[in-house]
């Protein structure tokens, strides 16, 4: 089904010289004339990835690019951060077209504040600066930005890790709200020349085979050995041609689930008529292959053999066969539990799936088919036939689908496809996101709920095991969820029923935008912000100190820790605009005594810079250990830091970095980082991106960390420092490095983040 090869692959007329492929039969094959000598270095330069990067690299340099986007997007639980970082760091103006979409935080009230606030506060900022305003309901991020900006050869940076328009030819990059400042404030977005990952489609899927099935293969196969990490997939191949647009798009969204940095994909008629559609034909190129191209490494996918997956609690990666489920499901479903056990010991809550194991099969409570993964036209006009003149039941299932857009609920108006979903007593709902991060149909505790979204890590769909409340969540896709809802809530996957001919014809109508979503894209007018109660500046942060002394506040031993572990989402979704009210939420799903053991820490920096002593007995300890007097407080900031294996999967969302900094963090000490976004983010905040090497960092809660000349390490450009680490009476040394920092990331971790270097340089 899936083969990766990883020494490097050329290309010749578009197929792999890999297996029984070689450069004598192809060049037969294809009529070309490719010669040994032209498999050489500069083939690396002909990947579709590059012909983008190459267009928006201002650098002048091939190997370190410097980014301008033609476009970017964010949504209502990271706009109002960016707006009010980048309004203190010198902002006038909107210098390139921005969308801010209302497909979080939609509904008014959750959590106690009211979200409305911060949608009136978007539309006044799009006035105020320039912008486009999508208000509530109307469409998911990503749905929108496919609809009326992704382009062919285009590059479109968004605040949310899902952003990923590569079927369209349009290569998009989601990462941290401060890198979306950067570009406001006409900077640039850093990075190395990314490895490019050829993803080689052959085949064409069989019936009950679709979109989230071929993704959760992909992701299976590449995400826990890091394979596409920080790379750009391109997606090629005869099997292209036969997906639809839509199913490209279903496929593409969920790369971010591998870690990989973008992806790109071949275009042809099928885009040109889905932008036709669109009124954007404008925005069509071909996006082709040169004769030859050298990849870093290759994905090769057989569609033919995939058949219907489920990913299981807790990672889009923990992917089965849905027969293999059906057929051992007290083994599977005995590993999922083992897993929440370990996960969840200290707060004491456990997940029992054994008796929705049946003699009828595996009873599930929910469905959904929902967002930028599952909500597209074509899954949802699909399960409307294959359900029609069935019956969800009046037990205890539910079937809730929610188009990705109002043009798309529109047309399954028009179709009919609505009204066959209405009688199976299935839910329409609008465009929202809540059941992606855990604001819309959460699961009951210990509840069983398939779906067609992007993620199901713990927390994700809104449960609360610090609460006592669990649920579990598998990834499947549309069709696989149809064909259980059809069967009564009885897990069933789609090859098993009749899945009719997908045959839809799209029809867009632009009116809706038009006469709801605010367009004024680099056209700002006189008008004053709005802000309401919950709508907060951020907190003073101060510049790297000559030393700090640094408590440690969490350490987590998993072998991943997400960014929704690090800043829940859900019902906190609703202080983001308030930095320290959300900042109470860090960690508290995962390690509930990160806030107190962090704030204390804030005590006594508060205390040092009020020029008094210090009276925490474990640092005053610590300071007598490392021979250090009271005089020694004025060249050092104090604060914490959070150890983890390898932190940051998942959410592009600044927040898990920011709130640490707003509890007084100064660093996160890592194995690894799993994403670029999250160490970027990190940087940005003003947080020291350390990796330790070794097996065992040998680290405790409240151990204290002396990093003594650390501002100077910073200055003089070096990679590496001997900390000191107090634990109890004794002191050891510990090697740290900081890998590949650019000249302008230590600038910005010594003004103390990002906002601050900013506003250094006027």
């Amino acid at each position: 089904m899936i083969k990766c090869y990883k020494d490097g692959v050329y290309c010749v007329g578009g197929r792999p010289l890999v297996d029984d492929n070689n450069l004598e039969t192809i060049n037969s094959q294809t009529g070309l004339a490719v010669k040994p000598s032209d498999l050489n270095e500069s083939a690396k330069d002909n990947t579709l990835a590059w012909s983008v990067l190459k267009e928006h690299n201002v650098s002048g340099n091939d190997d370190y690019l410097n980014i301008k986007f033609d476009a970017m997007a964010s949504h209502d639980i990271t706009y109002v951060g960016i707006v009010q970082t980048a309004r203190a760091s010198g902002l006038t103006e909107f210098p390139l077209p921005y969308v801010l979409t209302c497909c979080h935080n939609s509904l008014c009230a959750v959590g106690g504040t009211i979200n409305e606030d911060d949608h009136v506060f978007g539309l006044s900022a799009a006035k105020k600066y320039g912008g486009i305003f999508v208000p509530p309901h109307q469409a998911v991020i990503h749905q929108y930005m496919r609809e009326m900006f992704a382009g062919c050869g285009r590059m479109i940076l968004g605040s949310d890790s899902h952003t990923r328009y590569g079927a369209l030819g349009c290569m998009g990059v989601g990462e941290g709200g401060p890198e979306l400042v950067k570009q406001l404030l006409k900077r640039t977005w850093d990075a190395p020349r990314p490895q490019v990952v050829g993803v080689y489609l052959s085949g064409e899927p069989k019936a009950g085979v679709g979109p989230q099935d071929v993704a959760l293969a992909l992701i299976g196969e590449t995400f826990k050995s890091g394979f596409v990490k920080n790379c750009v997939l391109e997606f090629f191949g005869p099997g292209v041609e036969n997906l639809s647009v839509d199913y490209r798009l279903g496929i593409d969204v969920m790369t971010t689930e591998t870690t990989c940095l973008s992806s790109i994909w071949t275009t042809d008629d099928k885009v040109a008529d889905y932008l036709r559609v669109h009124g954007r034909e404008g925005d069509y190129k071909a996006m082709e292959l040169k004769d030859v191209v050298y990849y870093d490494k290759l994905v090769a996918i057989e569609l033919d053999k995939v058949v219907p997956l489920m990913a299981l609690p807790f990672h889009p990666s923990n992917v089965y066969t849905i027969t293999d489920v059906m057929a051992n499901a007290k083994d599977i479903f005995g590993k999922v539990e083992a897993d929440a056990k370990a996960q969840f010991a200290s707060a004491g809550v456990a997940l029992d799936l054994m008796p929705y194991i049946t003699d009828e099969g595996i009873k599930v409570q929910q469905g959904i088919v929902a967002g930028c993964s599952g909500g597209t036209y074509e899954n949802i006009e699909l399960i409307s036939h294959m359900m029609e003149n069935t019956s969800v039941g009046s037990d205890e299932f539910t079937m809730s689908v929610y188009p990705a857009s109002q043009p798309v609920y529109s047309a399954l108006m028009q179709s009919g496809a609505a009204s066959r979903l209405l009688d199976t007593g299935t839910v329409m709902k609008t465009a929202f996101c809540g059941p992606c991060f855990g604001a819309g149909d959460v699961p009951r505790n210990n509840g069983l709920s398939i779906r067609h979204t992007t993620r199901n890590f713990p927390n994700r769909e809104g449960s609360k095991p610090g609460d006592g409340q669990l649920s579990a969540v598998a990834l499947m896709d549309a069709r696989s969820i149809a064909a259980t809802a059809m069967n009564g809530g009885i897990l069933t996957p789609a090859d098993q029923v009749h899945v009719p001919a997908s045959e839809t014809c799209y029809s867009f109508n632009p009116k809706i935008y038009e006469n709801r979503v605010y367009q004024g894209a680099m056209q700002p007018v006189d008008a004053d912000l709005i802000f309401g109660p919950n709508i907060k500046d951020w907190p003073t942060m101060i510049p790297m100190t000559d030393d700090l002394m640094l408590v440690a506040a969490s350490v987590i031993h998993d072998e991943v820790t997400t960014t929704d572990e690090l800043i829940p989402s859900g019902d906190t979704s609703s202080y983001r605009s308030n930095p320290l009210k959300l900042s109470e939420f860090t960690l508290s799903r995962k390690d509930p005594a990160y806030v107190p053991s962090a704030k204390a820490s804030q005590v006594e920096e508060n205390l040092r810079r009020e020029g008094t002593a210090i009276n925490d007995a474990a640092l005053k300890s610590a300071m007598k250990a490392l021979g250090l007097g009271d005089d020694a407080l004025a060249s050092m900031s104090i604060g914490s830091f959070v150890y983890a294996n390898k932190p940051g999967d998942g959410s592009a969302r600044e927040q898990a970095a920011s709130c640490q900094k707003v509890l007084g963090g100064w660093a996160n000490i890592a194995k690894q980082y799993a994403t670029k976004r999250y160490r970027s983010n990190l940087i940005n905040w003003g947080m020291l991106p350390f990796v330790f090497e070794g097996e065992d960092v040998k680290l405790e809660r409240g151990d204290v960390l002396y990093l003594q000349g650390i501002k100077k390490v910073l200055e003089d450009g070096s990679d590496a420092i001997t900390a000191k680490v107090v634990s109890g009476d004794s002191v050891r040394e510990l090697s740290l490095k900081l890998p590949d920092l650019t000249k302008g990331e230590r600038e910005i971790l010594l003004a103390g983040c990002l906002m601050n270097y900013y506003q250094q340089q006027g």
